[in-house]
């Protein structure tokens, strides 16, 4: 699958205007669209204090369908190596 990049700014709320795309009439294109991190919301690392007051800590704990949360995040960590791109 060929992959073409355009930027834009966004002129009209929930509106992209495209002009002089290489595609035909009648054909197939899939459209992914992500947004570009402004400079003012970027957000900085967690330190190690603030990672442990995080509810990131612990937040499996009270499912039931994860008996061993490291077999868990293992499995999860494959799956995502192996993803079709």
């Amino acid at each position: 699958m060929e992959a073409l990049r355009l930027n834009t700014i966004i002129k009209k709320d929930g509106e992209i205007m495209m002009k002089g795309l290489p595609y035909k009439k009648g054909e197939q294109v899939e459209m992914i669209l992500l947004a570009q991190p402004s400079a003012k919301h970027k957000r900085r690392a967690l330190t190690s204090r603030q990672l442990r007051h995080s509810a990131l800590i612990g937040m499996w704990k009270d499912r039931d369908d994860i008996k061993d949360s490291a077999v868990f995040a293992r499995q999860l960590r494959e799956q995502a190596q192996t993803r079709r791109r």
